[in-house]
């Protein structure tokens, strides 16, 4: 991983990225905690750490797009993290190098909740300026969040007829995946990063998909609190969430059958007693787990 820097072709820089990467032979490179869909790696140079991530697994997003996107956030003074350059590595996989953030919020309270809901809402006000060529792409609903693929009928039935009742809309950058692992801290300040999902699509459904990642995984004090963050920032009414809730339960649902999700000892408990609550979940997926 030495010359891991210089064996990139960049494909596009900002101009401090030029000066860092000027620097790359003093760099020191340590393997991160990747995910799904990339390496990650911390790189160290003499004043500043940076995070290199590297898709060289299945995933193939078009980073291009996720470096205009931080550009665009970033200059809006969202709580994003600083794109410095994207590139292809000598086996043509995508990287992109920004800047390093903190570690994954570990502890939340009341105050910190309504910052982490605030950032959200601030990513859903961004202002596309068409004179950067940016084109965030927009999917269908459904073929993105309920892919046929996951042979999953009478989840993906409901969804259609829940979507449909929703009106679901698609003018608005939406993060895809907000949740505390994708959000990082330091020195009391929170970072939002992994923009794969990134995409035009409905802000009260990128709320309702992290308020019920918070129920499941936050616990019920913390969810309340981001809860209620949110019912004092937006307009977005109970009953209007608690719809695209119950759409955030079946995504949960078909990840948890298909590619799986994270399981702790009472996660599956909890998401009963969630589905259990929402009017607009049947009895049966409840009963189902």
């Amino acid at each position: 991983m030495n010359n891991v820097l210089s064996s990139i072709r960049w494909q596009e820089q900002s101009t401090e990225g030029e000066g860092l990467l000027a620097q790359a032979g003093e760099a020191v490179i340590t393997p991160m905690k990747g995910g799904l869909e990339a390496e990650v790696h911390r790189i160290t140079l003499p004043e500043t750490e940076l995070v290199l991530k590297i898709w060289n697994r299945e995933s193939r997003p078009d980073i291009s797009i996720q470096y205009k996107v931080l550009q665009q956030l970033y200059r809006q003074d969202c709580a994003v993290s600083q794109p410095y350059a994207w590139g292809l590595d000598p086996e043509q996989n995508q990287v992109l190098l920004t800047s390093f953030d903190g570690e994954p919020v570990k502890k939340v309270n009341a105050s910190s909740l309504k910052v982490i809901a605030q950032n959200l809402r601030d990513i859903h006000k961004l202002q596309l300026d068409s004179s950067t060529g940016l084109h965030v792409p927009a999917y269908d609903f459904a073929e993105y969040f309920f892919p046929a693929w996951a042979e999953q009928p009478e989840l993906r039935t409901l969804a259609l007829e829940l979507a449909g009742q929703a009106g679901i809309t698609a003018h608005h950058l939406i993060h895809g995946d907000y949740h505390l692992g994708n959000i990082l801290e330091a020195s009391g300040a929170f970072t939002i990063i992994d923009w794969t999902n990134a995409q035009l699509g409905d802000p009260r459904y990128d709320i309702a998909w992290s308020i019920f990642l918070f129920g499941v995984y936050a616990g019920e004090r913390n969810a309340t609190a981001y809860r209620s963050a949110f019912a004092a920032s937006s307009s977005y009414s109970p009953a209007e969430l608690e719809l695209f809730e119950a759409l955030a339960a079946l995504r949960w649902l078909q990840l948890h059958r298909t590619t799986g999700v994270p399981l702790q000892l009472n996660t599956l408990p909890v998401v009963r007693t969630l589905l259990r609550q929402n009017r607009y979940v049947p009895d049966s997926l409840s009963e189902s787990l």
